[in-house]
């Protein structure tokens, strides 16, 4: 498959180069020539186990990647999950939720990332590309652990992660802080998310950053959802819902769903619309923001306007204002017209803001956007937990409590994002739960109320000493990159 630049009229590239790459040269995502699809046995009857459906949804993105390889690369990232499901559907009182984060770290993000580290390693083979990869990740907290999960230890690749020193959780700091491989280093930066994305894609974009790296050996790229092998692999999830929900019997009489995703980079939602553009019955999207409400004014009013507070909150996952794969959609709306996709990105580098025509905001007309502070969040775990038993994280609080102001249009599906027990501290708060020393008492309170075990991909995270207690300035990030490099970090 072939995919050009939302910026530029420049050459196609295929998929694997798109992979290694990141961004394309002008500062534009990659996005396909077409969208291939749906296999017509993804919409039979039977069993076909999550491996199975990712392989069928992945393969035509990549053909240049050998298929058998391919195959049990994905086989080998379903294995590393706790449920054999991968992403088990499962029901709150009557509200059907699809759960993303029985993978390593505990994150919808380890549902492509898991695969990662083997389609680097495929389309670097391929290339025969000789340099080291140095995948650069900016982070608001879940992609950075699992990037580093996915990463860590193998050859040929470098990774940094940067994250807002200020604006994670105790836990997803020390699950990104305490990884000890050699082959890994993360940055906390003096900043936001926005802050660090915008440092990321400058290094990975700048002539002369890029020629530093490669006087190291080090060919940079992206971990992030703006690398198009971080985004194709979650449609897959959406596919797999969809012939949950149709077995249940949990569709509308025209056999399709919504879906009520919270966001922040847009990449989770993003996939769905994908999802959707290859054949799967998907009616409309709710983009659920928090007091960050970009997205949702964005929706509104069709004017994309970043100039405004940046808030921290419990769910810092969404704490964005820059919502880079917004431009994917956007370059849609534009009628695949780069030079008018540059131009409205142009405009938001400059001044903060863009602002679409009637005729552009017509792309998005099945996209609703809502939002849910704090106080609404902890409302909506609380109320779920005292009806169904079933817990919350505050992103997925977020989405539900604006799904519930909102309403939903038809059968709609929440997806869930990350573990309850990655906020234990929010979470239990919400529950009335007297308040712990630290986040460690918190999951521990919080497990003996929910009746439920401490998962193990965090217990042993309260003792693991942090190796990586670097925090830098944003303007010191390259450097800092440089000395490691080296070796003198």
């Amino acid at each position: 498959m072939l995919l050009r630049s939302t910026r530029s009229a420049a050459r196609p590239v295929s998929a694997d180069e798109a992979l290694l790459a990141g961004l394309a040269p002008d500062g534009g995502l990659y996005v396909p020539e077409f969208f291939p699809l749906l296999d017509p046995a993804l919409g039979e009857r039977g069993f076909l186990a999550y491996a199975d459906i990712a392989y069928r949804m992945i393969a035509p993105f990549f053909e240049e990647l050998p298929a058998q390889e391919l195959k049990a690369a994905i086989e080998r990232a379903a294995a590393t999950f706790e449920d054999p499901r991968v992403a088990p559907l499962v029901q709150a009182g009557d509200l059907p939720v699809l759960e993303l984060f029985r993978g390593p770290t505990l994150a919808f993000k380890d549902l492509a990332l898991t695969l990662f580290g083997d389609l680097l390693a495929m389309a670097r083979k391929k290339a025969g590309l000789e340099d080291e990869l140095l995948v650069i990740v900016a982070t608001s907290g879940d992609t950075g652990s699992a990037a580093l999960s996915g990463l860590e230890g193998r050859e040929g690749i470098r990774i940094v992660v940067l994250y807002p020193a200020q604006g994670v959780s105790e836990v997803q700091r020390r699950q990104m802080t305490s990884r000890n491989a050699s082959n890994c280093l993360v940055l906390g930066i003096e900043g936001n998310f926005d802050d660090a994305q915008r440092i990321a894609k400058r290094l990975l974009t700048d002539p002369g950053s890029r020629q530093a790296f490669a006087e190291h050996g080090n060919s940079p790229c992206s971990a992030n959802s703006i690398n198009i092998g971080r985004l194709t692999p979650q449609i897959a999830y959406y596919v797999h819902a969809h012939r949950e929900l149709k077995s249940l019997g949990l569709l509308d009489a025209e056999g399709r769903f919504d879906v009520a995703v919270p966001s922040g980079n847009f990449g989770n939602v993003l996939a769905a619309r994908y999802a959707k553009e290859m054949g799967l019955p998907i009616g409309g999207f709710l983009v659920a923001t928090n007091r960050n409400r970009v997205l949702a004014d964005f929706l509104a009013t069709g004017i994309y306007d970043r100039n405004r507070p940046f808030l921290i909150t419990t769910s810092p996952s969404m704490d964005i204002l820059v919502s880079s794969n917004l431009e994917r959609l956007l370059f849609e709306a534009c009628g695949r017209d780069p030079g008018r996709t540059s131009n409205l990105m142009a405009e938001l580098a400059s001044k903060g803001r863009y602002e679409l025509t009637e005729g552009e905001r017509r792309a998005f007309a099945d996209f609703r956007g809502a939002s849910a502070d704090e106080g609404a969040s902890a409302a909506e775990i609380r109320r779920l937990f005292e009806t169904t038993g079933y817990l919350l994280d505050p992103h997925t609080a977020t989405a539900a409590a604006a799904l519930r102001e909102a309403g939903a249009l038809r059968p709609t599906l929440l997806v869930a994002t990350a573990s309850p027990f990655k906020f234990a501290g929010t979470v239990s708060a919400a529950l009335g739960l007297k308040e712990r020393k630290d986040e460690f008492d918190a999951i521990e309170a919080l497990a003996d109320k929910a009746r439920l075990p401490v998962p193990a991909q965090l217990s042993g995270l309260r003792g693991a000493v942090e190796k990586h207690d670097h925090k830098v300035a944003p303007e010191a990030v390259e450097a800092a990159i440089l000395s490691w490099l080296s070796g003198k970090a």
